[in-house]
């Protein structure tokens, strides 16, 4: 907060020069403490006979323009590529709410001379007494430390994080702890009355807690689940770095004298030399108010987006009586199965894809939970073929998946309960949650067959025979197993989007998408080669193998020979000739889904260039490609908007 000079200061606006020359100080020395106490912003009369002349104040002293613009700046460079409208909308949301909650607060302030500014010292027009400095300082720092949490927060699925406070869901902790939390907030609200009820020296620390308390009551009362859920890093963080920032660079205001506070308002106690307590404590309670109320947005959103039988659609841009009423939604209406499921979704997610999984924090709201939950899907109902102990049991799951989707493309009016019946009888409980939450209804059921259909490919392995007998057979197999898969995405794109397209434009799109799947699996096998010949399999066409000499059995012996390695670089030429032709697509994608979509796209791919370049490091048998490259791959294909 940039202070006025306070005390003597006052005197001098009060009394006059003269009077102030007798009663605030007594030497020359003095008054030009004086001067130093001013915000340097302009240029400052001198007081005493002497000192008549006009001292030009160097530039840099502009202090806002020194210490806080260039963070700002900064921020901002590093955040522009993962902005999105609403990430525009919480930071002008945010910076609002301070304005006109700060506002009032430091009028009365100044108002009642705990601190104050001489008009000759600011540069700029006031409101309600406050210079345009102070209140450019209430814009500059919840900017800053609202980007320093979206930064933070970008992959957070601030979903799973809700939970159903019903008696009988075991919560006893969370209510606990939200009741302690209150509790304690009401106690300091009480210590900071009596303080500005005795007021002389706690008066400032009183006021300070008086007026953020309340908000902050409010907010931990409303939000206090994700508060508590949300790793350390998206809310401790953002508060501490802010605050440890402010605090040296108000430390270094203090000591030159660039403001001070009014020395019968404050305790007198210092976190270190030239910090006072009061500034210290105000650093952090504002930087808490700015997190908790980005917090508070974020619950409303995701309360918003997890679950349509509370609020069926949601704009783009919920109006702030939509995210009010969200918020005050009662948690025991909160769907616990859906997000358990949400939750098993995202640490699949996490643990079998890093690629998509960093892609998925660049999509929003309810495309982003659909993305998981159908990547979910795909990857239970893969791993139940793969990972059978048999032949006899593999072609089962195949049988059963079939007649999940029958299930589920079935006209009767019961088919719901049959399809959550059939799927708590025959499927295993790890996979319950992902067939439970497939939106079926929103995704075309061909892709859906065929992607079953590619697992009868890979069964045909178990038969010691190799199905993929040339590029043909080749190109079916991916775009049964990942073609469909993105044609499926496309499809919730576009679902999920709020502007308009025809009806061609959408199917020219998707059927670029397949062939980009395509692309994508052919950069996958290149890369799975080693590990897919552990497992018996071989996905080289076999009309290849011929080509230099090699049989599939050649290949389980020895799956890293120059003959394979040869083929891997043809196979990856042809991902690449695939996914040139392929790409131009993107551009036609959705704006919300576009960038994002570049990402899941790129960040894969990169994974061939890396395989090309044959400079690559194995993690259990896989090319991987360096977290650092990857992130700058990230970061490049979301500049592209």
């Amino acid at each position: 907060m940039m202070k006025g000079c306070c005390g003597d200061v006052t005197k001098w606006t009060d009394r006059g020069p003269r009077e102030a020359s007798s009663a605030a100080f007594t030497s020359r020395s003095r008054a030009l403490d004086l001067c130093r106490q001013v915000p340097r912003l302009g240029t400052i009369h001198h007081v005493e006979g002497s000192m008549d002349r006009w001292l030009d104040i160097p530039e840099e002293n502009y202090f806002h323009l020194h210490y806080n613009l260039p963070p700002a700046l900064l921020l901002t460079i590093a955040y522009y590529p993962l902005c999105t409208k609403i990430d525009i909308y919480k930071i002008i949301f945010l910076i609002l709410i301070a304005v006109v909650s700060t506002t009032p607060w430091d009028s009365y302030l100044i108002h009642r001379r705990i601190w104050t500014y001489p008009p000759n010292a600011i540069v700029g027009p006031t409101l309600f007494k406050i210079p345009a400095e102070e209140i450019f300082f209430f814009v500059i720092q919840t900017y800053n430390t609202s980007i320093l949490y979206l930064l933070a927060s970008k992959p957070t699925l601030h979903t799973i994080y809700l939970s159903n406070e019903s008696p009988g869901h075991r919560n006893r902790k969370l209510r606990t702890r939200r009741w302690l939390g209150i509790s304690l907030l009401i106690a300091l609200i009480l210590f900071g009355i009596g303080l500005v009820i005795r007021g002389a020296e706690g008066l400032y620390l009183g006021l300070i807690i008086v007026w953020a308390g309340p908000f902050i009551l409010l907010l931990w009362s409303l939000s206090y689940q994700l508060l508590l859920g949300l790793p350390k890093s998206n809310t401790v963080l953002p508060i501490l770095l802010p605050t440890f920032y402010l605090w040296a660079v108000d430390t270094i205001a203090l000591r030159r004298g660039t403001w001070v506070i009014e020395s019968g308002t404050k305790l007198g106690v210092h976190l270190w030399a030239g910090l006072d307590l009061e500034e210290a404590f105000f650093f952090v309670v504002t930087n808490t108010l700015i997190v908790f109320g980005l917090v508070a947005f974020d619950n409303a959103l995701a309360i918003l987006d997890a679950f349509p039988n509370l609020f069926s659609t949601v704009p783009p841009l919920p109006s702030p009586l939509l995210l009010v009423k969200a918020l005050f939604v009662s948690t025991t209406r909160y769907d616990q199965n859906r997000i358990i499921g949400l939750e098993e979704a995202f640490r699949r997610l996490w643990r079998k894809s890093r690629s998509f999984y960093l892609a998925s924090g660049f999509f929003q709201g309810r495309l982003r939970l659909d993305l998981i939950i159908l990547y979910s899907f795909c990857r239970v109902a893969d791993d139940l073929v793969d990972e059978a102990s048999s032949g006899v049991e593999a072609r089962h799951w195949i049988s059963k998946l079939t007649e999940f989707l029958d299930i589920c493309y079935a006209t009767n009016p019961d088919k719901l309960q049959r399809r959550s019946d059939f799927i708590t009888h025959i499927f295993p409980a790890k996979t319950h949650s992902s067939l439970l939450l497939l939106p079926t209804e929103l995704l075309s059921p061909t892709p859906l067959y065929d992607l079953v259909k590619g697992f009868e490919t890979d069964l045909a392995f178990s038969d010691a025979t190799f199905p993929i007998q040339d590029e043909q057979t080749l190109q079916i197999y991916g775009s049964r197993v990942a073609g469909t898969v993105a044609e499926l995405c496309l499809e919730l794109a576009f679902y999920h989007s709020w502007e308009q397209t025809t009806d061609e434009q959408r199917r020219k799109i998707i059927q670029s998408g397949g062939w980009m799947g395509i692309a994508l699996q052919y950069v996958n096998i290149s890369r799975d080669i080693s590990v897919d010949a552990k497992n018996g399999r071989v996905y080289l066409p076999t009309n290849w193998l011929v080509s230099v000499d090699l049989r599939a059995e050649d290949v389980l012996q020895d799956p890293i020979g120059s003959g394979v390695e040869a083929l891997r670089q043809q196979l990856l030429d042809k991902a690449m000739g695939i996914y040139n032709e392929a790409k131009n697509a993107i551009e036609r994608l959705p704006s919300e889904s576009r960038a994002p979509m570049r990402v899941a796209v790129e960040s894969y791919v990169e994974i061939g260039r890396v395989l090309q370049e044959g400079r690559y490091k194995l993690k259990a048998g896989r090319a991987t490609v360096p977290i650092v490259r990857r992130l700058r791959v990230a970061w490049a294909a979301l500049r592209k908007g």
